[in-house]
């Protein structure tokens, strides 16, 4: 009886032990990584962005410039209007509607939805942005971390416990700073 007591106290224990093993097994490593701080340290990133706020005002300014044209045929029109006939009168009007959607169509061409600045964008800050993903994945596997959280992103954090941001690493990796150089927006 004795000998059967013992048994199950070594099974329990072996099973104990088995089971601690499997928590430490299927547990994740995870971190954080501020991407935006980090691409607001790259020059690039800060090259992309003036190139493109300064195409973005050069569209602007050239839209504004083809409402200034509609909004002086539409003056013209108010100002002439007694002197046309009504068939004169009605074909300056379907010419101003169809200036105002060429208008509207350029404007939704440029900043629509996948528009001319959108894939502006994505022309010149994805390249950037693929280095900064380079390298958070290049931490991930050097610190073994299961999971990695953009803490800039959409995700909510509560609470961040500075010793799993793992944005300092990620600069070192793209050779932006020293991890002891670099002062933490957290």
């Amino acid at each position: 009886m004795r000998t059967k007591y013992r048994h199950i106290k070594i099974l329990s224990l072996g099973l104990f032990l088995f089971v601690f093993n499997l928590n430490d097994t299927f547990a994740q490593k995870f971190g954080y990584v501020d991407t935006n701080f980090v691409l607001n340290k790259m020059p690039d990133y800060q090259q992309a962005k003036e190139e493109i706020n300064k195409i973005s005002l050069l569209w602007e300014e050239e839209i504004q410039a083809m409402y200034k044209e509609v909004q002086k045929k539409e003056s013209a029109l108010q100002a002439e209007e007694i002197l046309l006939t009504k068939e004169m009168k009605d074909d300056r009007l379907v010419e101003i509607n169809e200036k105002w959607d060429e208008v509207k169509q350029y404007q939704k061409k440029v900043f629509g939805f996948e528009g001319l600045l959108f894939l502006k964008k994505k022309e010149l800050i994805k390249p950037v942005q693929d280095q900064v993903f380079e390298a958070v994945e290049k931490v991930a596997k050097n610190h073994r971390l299961g999971i990695v959280f953009d803490k800039s992103g959409d995700l909510v954090m509560i609470y961040t416990d500075p010793i799993h941001d793992y944005t300092d690493y990620v600069l070192e990796e793209l050779k932006l700073g020293d991890k002891n150089d670099v002062i933490s927006n957290n």
